[in-house]
């Protein structure tokens, strides 16, 4: 199976087993009632997906009654008749990201970074240290909402990993792999901290929480860069590029809502 295909099975294995997902005709709805970042509330298509105009009303209806923005992310590849369908409803293509990969004996050593300590958070505090890093880092303001610190115990919990970077005792990163399913894991929500970037901590923290997927029997971890720049950062350590996915969504704006 291309590995794309094991990547896009792998979210959407993920979406079907959280405890809060919403199945709305070909297509499966993550859902987090405690986290509205859009980033984890999305649909995936079946594989292979024709939807009606009646199907796609239903779904943008499941976001709406949810409070959360009409949005899918998967391979276009995957389920082809789907993008058009989409347009011709009025969603919008917010980009086509990139996929990248890496496997076992593909990792590189990043350069080392003095008095960076990595380690899996244990205490609520440390949890909690990390989601902040991370709710920051997205350009969120004041206090997680608690699906940051609920994902990092879950993938703690599940096989995967959870890390937070200190540096001389302060919160400089974190980020987490996900619970691994038939061997691959995805690296997300990574975030370096404000005042600790452009040290080299983000391909440091990226490098450990591959390394320790690899270690707990992960075959493949795969992740989506933020942007070029990150992707670079990423290719550092040996990731590499395998697809593109898209991530489309219907704004309200452009609807006049």
């Amino acid at each position: 199976m291309p590995m794309d295909v094991d990547v896009q099975t792998h979210a959407r294995t993920l979406t079907l087993r959280s405890p809060d997902h919403v199945r709305v005709g070909p297509f499966v709805m993550r859902y987090n009632p405690d986290w509205s970042i859009k980033y984890a509330n999305y649909a995936i298509p079946d594989q292979g997906a024709e939807p009606t105009a009646a199907e796609l009303d239903a779904l943008t209806a499941a976001f709406r009654e949810r409070d959360r923005m009409p949005r899918l992310e998967f391979l276009p590849a995957w389920a082809p008749a789907v993008e058009p369908a989409l347009l011709a409803a009025g969603f919008t293509v917010e980009n086509r990201a990139p996929l990248l990969a890496c496997a076992p004996g593909e990792l590189l050593p990043p350069k080392p970074v003095e008095g960076l300590v990595m380690a899996e958070p244990v205490t609520d505090a440390e949890f909690e240290s990390a989601a902040l890093v991370q709710h920051l880092g997205y350009g969120g303001t004041g206090e997680p909402e608690g699906g940051e610190v609920k994902w990092l115990r879950t993938a703690a919990a599940g096989g995967g990993v959870a890390a937070l970077a200190t540096f001389e005792g302060a919160p400089a990163g974190a980020g987490g792999c996900s619970v691994p399913v038939d061997g691959l894991s995805e690296l997300a929500g990574l975030a370096v901290a404000a005042d600790f970037r452009r040290r080299g901590i983000g391909a440091a923290l990226s490098a450990h929480l591959t390394e320790t997927a690899f270690a707990r029997g992960c075959r493949v971890v795969w992740l989506e860069p933020g942007d070029a720049e990150v992707e670079r950062i990423y290719a550092s350590i040996g990731y590499r590029r395998i697809g593109e996915k898209l991530n489309i969504s219907l704004d309200p704006e452009r609807e006049g809502l």
